[in-house]
């Protein structure tokens, strides 16, 4: 016998229902069957088992509403919830998390605050946990710090209770596909000519350089441009106080 999910388009009945519809989904889906797909399919199958679950549902839906509820529970099953779009976007430089309910973003050198929120504490938390699982660590009353690397090179940082008092704290520092140059540097006015050529004659000259600045001023990327410099012929040793 078919059944039926239920719901109305108030904010929370929208919630429940996604909550059915995710239980459904994963009560639909034949596990045997997705271990052996890629991501990429795995994606289109569950579409289409939501697809099929949205349209035999009582909630009247346009399809837009549809479209951005099975995004929503794909984003819940395979993703990390209401940030993976974030995360999906190449414009996205920093993500920022202060508790359920507050959610900044730096886009295109930009912060500004998002409408993006959790359904709870509870739902950051375990979002909080997928993230950091990525990284192979965990957080929990014990360990309530975590500074680690995610798979693509994104820096995170996560800080639940009880050090955090008013929920979790997430910082997501992500980069950049394509990495920046020198010429891009100079060609966005953030160097000189000039000041360049003079840096790369000092690592030429295997002098002492130190790089100093604030959180998000650029530290990285200046390491990155004048590390190009470096002869092909000598070795190169990093250390860091990182994951």
């Amino acid at each position: 016998m078919e059944e039926t999910i239920v719901g109305a388009k108030s904010q929370k009945d929208l919630r429940d229902f996604k909550a059915q519809l995710h239980h459904r989904l994963i009560m639909s889906m034949d596990l045997t069957a997705l271990s052996g797909m890629n991501k990429d399919q795995l994606r289109e199958e569950v579409r289409e088992v939501a697809d099929e679950l949205c349209q035999r549902s009582t909630n009247l839906l346009s399809r837009t509403e549809r479209e951005q509820l099975v995004n929503e529970v794909l984003d819940e099953t395979f993703g990390l919830g209401p940030l993976e779009p974030l995360m999906s976007d190449p414009r996205v430089g920093d993500i920022l998390v202060n508790g359920p309910n507050t959610v900044y973003v730096e886009r295109d050198g930009r912060l500004e605050l998002t409408d993006i929120t959790f359904t709870d504490a509870a739902h950051l938390r375990n979002i909080v946990q997928r993230i950091v699982s990525q990284a192979g660590r965990r957080v929990d009353e014990t360990s309530p710090m975590v500074d680690s690397r995610l798979p693509d090179g994104s820096r995170i940082n996560a800080v639940i209770q009880p050090v955090a008092l008013d929920g979790a704290l997430v910082s997501i520092r992500r980069f950049g596909v394509r990495p920046i140059l020198a010429a891009d540097l100079v060609a966005g006015k953030s160097l000189p000519q000039e000041v360049l050529d003079f840096l790369a004659a000092c690592i030429r000259a295997r002098l002492n350089i130190v790089v100093s600045g604030g959180t998000g001023s650029g530290k990285t990327t200046l390491l990155n441009v004048l590390s190009a410099f470096i002869p092909e012929d000598e070795r190169v040793i990093t250390i860091e106080d990182a994951a």
